[in-house]
């Protein structure tokens, strides 16, 4: 997809899971937030709310899993607006770790250290068995920024997440794929660069 001339849009991780905190792998596994992450989602919410538009002319999309679905009415209502106005796409669902879902990293590691080399040496285009690569969202992450049509809050998840920074930063996956995707920012495309925001 060509970024020149998009709409602009603000893209956020869903908050802090259990699973996360624990490096199990969570994938289209639908864990609730914790507590930490409910804190997140509202700092995120905060945030937003102090940077002056006018959100009635602002899409708001969720993936369906439920950590992104209450990121995102938390941090609808720490702007002051309705928790349900937002709309749920299917694209935006975190990529699938396929067998590996509630495994933790340290089990994996352990059990299958063959796979686990496989994917060090290019998390980008790796495949975990009976799952999806962070490559092969690219294609659905781009089919839905090219629908947008106009300016969006996105709550998603960190694989779309990456996804979007590979179409919107140049395209060099395994610098990505090994990238921190913090759950208590604001990435952004202003219509002429990404970023996270301080």
């Amino acid at each position: 997809m060509t970024t020149k001339g998009h709409p602009p849009f603000y893209m956020i991780r869903h908050g802090e899971t259990d699973w996360n905190r624990e490096n199990r792998y969570q994938g289209r596994t639908d864990v609730p937030l914790n507590e930490r992450g409910r804190e997140q989602a509202a700092g995120n919410g905060r945030h937003l709310g102090t940077l002056g538009h006018d959100w009635s002319g602002w899409r708001f999309c969720c993936s369906p899993l439920g950590r992104a679905r209450e990121t995102m009415e938390i941090i609808r209502t720490h702007m002051g607006l309705a928790p349900d106005g937002y709309t749920v796409d299917d694209r935006l669902i975190e990529v699938s770790f396929g067998k590996w879902e509630s495994k933790l990293l340290e089990e994996l590691i352990a059990q299958e250290p063959a796979e686990m080399a496989l994917r060090d040496t290019n998390k980008w285009a790796h495949v975990p068995p009976g799952g999806e690569s962070y490559s092969q969202a690219v294609e659905r992450v781009s089919g839905f920024l090219g629908d947008l049509g106009g300016p969006a809050v996105i709550v998603c998840h960190g694989g779309i997440l990456r996804a979007t920074q590979y179409l919107f930063e140049g395209g060099d996956g395994r610098r990505i794929a090994d990238a921190v995707v913090p759950q208590d920012r604001i990435y952004a495309f202003d219509g002429d660069r990404a970023f996270w925001i301080d």
